[in-house]
């Protein structure tokens, strides 16, 4: 892989999501000079390579945040996606690259550097449009863009990967759409880092679109077949019908997958398309291919799979939320914040040894669930599925290990001070905004834990709410808590 430069510095877009927080991690072990642009700090602060790259707080609709972040920049990524703002993300998209191209051409941007979508096919998905449309604004002012079009992206972590694993896990028979036989030609995710870091490293400027895929070309049917024998399933019965429509295929999607709804519409309408690269558009004159040649997709399930068990995942697609996305609807900062505070305070003591404590409080949810309450906690995940919410199917990223700003269940850790603190901003559809904290000292020889659900309600109705649920965490809370230092002992 070529080298990035060392007297280029380079901006990332996007770097809390899928794609750009591994972008950033292979830039920065080349010993790159890094600037990375996020809405929230705090949800990168989490990252190995936080205290390596200069953090630019900022929204890339806002022109001052902009052109802050592309200052004295030579080469910029941008890896922004906002499928999620409603029926008119594609318009907004286009803004917010029309934006980004003229702050960098304002700025003296040398290389901007898109990933976007294979868009061959007569019949592209509206989604796919969106993606063809950004990287022609990007390219509307005299700053070179090198766009990359990449197909389905297999790696740990991915949407698609995500959503192929659990349709084949849990599905031995399932009713498809005729167009699941469409071909698409799949890339792992270290030849798209492999594509993007070495345009880091390119002498010369180049403004051209290029397709990045795979060494095979399959359809999405034999991806789902390749995937459940590699898992060791029997082979999937797939039936095609000519009646599920995208938008009936996302509800089930969201349903008995991990990927909500909201996020599975674009990706299922994108299966309408042939998405296969154009051998007039290769990139190998620019940039070879991997020294290894590319990953094919059986090596690249593997290679997932494996990081899956490992514990290994970097990034997953939940890392990257939107301020609108549909499970955050209501979860704006109205008038009435900060004027009333409604709170759950539990607190113990235990003699067990701190770290025995902490070690239960940092592993909580995903597959070791909420300490007793658990069938609560499912209802409650199954109500906010059925409100357009993410209910519980996220997960964890590492059952033991969390980090700022990744997701965990229908919560976010939004602060996290191992051994000591940690608090969860919940991303559930309600009305008000909610944490549950968890602060554990040592005091008198003895452990002391406290525990706190606070809630700001919205209005009378997010009053009423709160109140609702009071009987509920009369047991969820003391059950909680008292289990904790139950398996904390038990595991001392």
């Amino acid at each position: 892989m070529h080298s990035p430069l060392k007297n280029r510095k380079y901006l990332v877009t996007g770097a809390s999501g899928y794609v750009g927080g591994r972008l950033v991690k292979a830039l920065v072990d080349g010993s790159s000079d890094v600037r990375i642009l996020v809405r929230d700090r705090h949800k990168v602060l989490g990252q190995p390579w936080a205290s390596a790259v200069e953090i630019c707080e900022g929204s890339a609709e806002n022109r001052a945040d902009l052109d802050a972040a592309v200052a004295g920049v030579h080469t910029t990524y941008y890896l922004l996606h906002s499928i999620n703002l409603g029926p008119n993300f594609d318009d907004i998209e286009a803004q917010m690259a029309r934006d980004f191209a003229q702050a960098s051409e304002a700025a003296g941007v040398s290389q901007i550097v898109y990933l976007g979508g294979i868009a061959n096919d007569v019949h592209i998905s509206k989604h796919l449009a969106s993606r063809v449309r950004t990287g022609k604004e990007l390219a509307s002012t005299s700053v070179p863009v090198m766009e990359l079009r990449a197909g389905i992206i297999i790696g740990s972590g991915s949407a698609s990967f995500e959503m192929l694993r659990h349709l084949t896990h849990r599905l031995p028979i399932m009713t498809t759409p005729k167009w699941v036989m469409n071909r698409t030609h799949p890339i792992a995710i270290r030849d798209v880092l492999y594509y993007l870091k070495s345009a880091a490293a390119i002498p010369e400027p180049v403004g051209k679109v290029f397709d990045i895929g795979g060494p095979e070309v399959l359809t999405y049917a034999e991806m789902m077949q390749k995937f459940a024998k590699l898992s060791g399933l029997k082979k999937r019965w797939i039936i095609k019908v000519p009646v599920l429509t995208p938008g009936l295929s996302s509800l089930w999607i969201g349903l008995v997958t991990p990927v909500p709804t909201a996020l599975a519409r674009p990706l299922v309408g994108s299966l309408i398309s042939e998405v296969v690269a154009d051998p007039a558009k290769s990139i190998n004159e620019v940039i070879p291919p991997p020294p290894d040649g590319l990953t094919d997709v059986g090596t690249a399930i593997n290679l997932a799979l494996s990081r899956i068990i490992d514990h290994g995942v970097e990034t997953r697609w939940s890392d990257a939320t939107s301020p609108t996305a549909p499970w955050q609807k209501a979860q704006g900062d109205p008038e009435w914040a900060g004027e009333m505070v409604l709170r759950d305070r539990r607190e113990t003591t235990t003699d067990v040894a701190l770290e025995k404590v902490w070690k239960q409080i940092e592993g909580i949810g995903g597959e070791h669930g909420w300490f007793g309450s658990d069938f609560l906690w499912w209802g409650r995940g199954v109500l906010d599925r059925c409100v357009g919410g993410v209910g519980l199917r996220r997960g964890r990223r590492d059952p033991d290990y969390l980090r700022v700003g990744e997701s965990l269940d229908f919560w976010r850790v939004e602060e996290l001070d191992r051994g000591h603190h940690l608090k969860l901003y919940a991303e559930m559809v309600l009305p008000g905004k909610a944490w549950l904290e968890f602060t554990v000292t040592q005091e008198n020889g003895k452990i002391r834990i406290v525990q706190e659900a606070t809630f700001n309600p919205r209005g009378l109705g997010g009053q009423l709410y709160w109140y609702a649920l009071s009987p509920f965490h009369l047991f969820v809370f003391p059950t909680m808590l008292r289990n904790i230092v139950k398996k904390a002992s038990k595991d001392a």
